[in-house]
């Protein structure tokens, strides 16, 4: 069984290797003769009814001489990428690409192509998501929605015309990418392609020039929520709320009292005073949300996933100016949690996290729920944006509930599923249970209130 799925592993990668190959070496009239010639190739053996066999030997012979002419073309160019740091899923970036012709003769019929990393998986990945995909699918079902071989496309890219170049004249070209998926987009470089003079098939000169872009997950507007929770004491101020120590910031300095931690003790004032003495510390009163985003999914390229890391990134970026705390919280190959606002850390910080995360497929939900409960203590609320409604989950906020920490839940569910779910421990609070589609987050999420 295993030699089959290496074979239509080889079999995918051998495909879509071959259709990026021809969208990017053929032009749209030399696409037009390839289609003609392959109807051509499969008319032609009957001789005696057609004469395609004709057309096909003409067309074979339009593409070898292109092919011919394309291998004489010889330019020289430097570039420079001057591209943002982020970006955001669905939404178009333009930037530009400055263009230098470093030869003696002019450049002209030129178009920039982008070079990205080659996005097709590995066996393993590809397998697994192969594996989960149809366990998805109906059988027997038609329209299956989006399937895995769409889902490692990183981005969409137009190719970008490039005006005729004078030598050594320097020019800025334009370009259009929209991405499709978050994380790091990884540029191995760009080609500049020339058509050759029967305009079927396109010559290549490449510029190796890595970079790499954020992609930051897609946020929806939220309208003005109340989060739940108030103002709760946080014993040591910002910085022990951050979980990085006591700060030097002191509200005073006082003789040392048995129990106090040496390490609090100010040295240079028990030098000059003769005796220990210790800073003391403000203890302040501020508002700080918990962030918990359920990673727990075996399907590796997940839809609902993916809605409920945009979900996230929404909260996460809509309370960016509150003068409050969020600690953003999650299980991935550890437990993880990074607190943002007031001055520990910026809602970009927490995007730059939430575009790194990946399922969780070998923790239990557990994991999860023991990281939470030990944090709580601190928190004035907690959000938990969650990929099901099972019975664990409805524990987990129970027990939320039961440590009297308020609760803000949304739960992201495939589309076309019913919604209407048993709030479970939210039912005497409907008004902070929220279900949402997948497609149609935006809608769902203008509802919130």
């Amino acid at each position: 069984m295993k030699l089959v799925w290496r074979l239509l592993y080889w079999l995918y990668r051998l495909g879509s290797g071959s259709r990026y190959w021809i969208s990017r070496r053929f032009t749209g009239a030399g696409l037009l003769v390839l289609a003609a010639l392959m109807a051509a190739s499969l008319m032609g053996p009957d001789t005696e009814n057609n004469v395609s066999y004709q057309s096909f030997t003409f067309l074979l012979s339009l593409l070898l001489m292109a092919m011919c002419l394309s291998a004489f073309y010889r330019g020289h160019f430097s570039a420079q990428r001057l591209a943002p740091r982020y970006g955001t899923v669905g939404s178009p970036m333009h930037y530009q690409v400055r263009i230098k012709n470093l030869s003696d003769r002019p450049q002209s019929g030129l178009t920039l192509l982008e070079d990205l990393e080659d996005p097709r998986p590995s066996f393993v990945a590809w397998h697994a998501a192969k594996v989960a995909e149809d366990r998805r699918v109906k059988s027997f079902r038609i329209s299956g929605g989006k399937r895995y071989g769409k889902t490692f496309r990183m981005a969409v890219l137009r190719n970008s015309p490039v005006a005729d170049a004078a030598p050594r004249q320097e020019m800025n070209v334009p370009i259009e990418l929209t991405p499709l998926r978050r994380g790091l987009l990884r540029f191995q470089g760009l080609t500049l392609a020339r058509a050759d003079t029967l305009g079927l098939f396109r010559a290549f000169t490449r510029i190796k020039m890595p970079h790499t872009i954020m992609i930051l997950p897609k946020r929806y507007p939220l309208p003005p929520i109340e989060l739940p929770g108030t103002m709760r004491y946080q014993a040591g101020g910002i910085a022990l709320a951050s979980n990085v120590g006591q700060s030097d910031e002191f509200v005073s300095l006082r003789d040392y009292r048995n129990g106090d931690p040496i390490r609090h003790i100010h040295w240079r004032s028990w030098a000059k005073a003769g005796k220990p003495v210790v800073k003391e510390f403000e203890d302040e009163f501020f508002v700080r949300h918990a962030l918990v985003l359920d990673t727990f999914t075996d399907h590796p390229n997940s839809e609902v996933f993916e809605e409920a890391v945009s979900v996230a990134a929404s909260f996460a970026y809509s309370i960016r100016t509150q003068e409050s705390l969020l600690d953003l919280l999650f299980v991935g190959p550890e437990s993880y949690c990074f607190t943002a606002g007031r001055g520990l850390g910026s809602s970009e910080q927490t995007l730059e996290i939430l575009a790194a995360v990946q399922p969780c497929r070998d923790k239990f939900f557990a994991h999860l729920e023991h990281m939470v409960a030990e944090h709580v203590r601190s928190v004035s609320g907690c959000i938990c944006v969650l990929i099901e409604w099972n019975e664990e989950r409805r524990r987990f906020v129970r027990r939320l509930k039961d440590l009297g920490v308020p609760v803000l839940v949304v739960v992201v569910l495939p589309a076309g599923e019913k919604t209407a779910l048993d709030p479970g421990p939210m039912r005497d609070e409907p008004s902070r249970f929220h279900t949402l589609e997948t497609g149609n987050l935006e809608a769902g999420l203008a509802k919130l209130r």
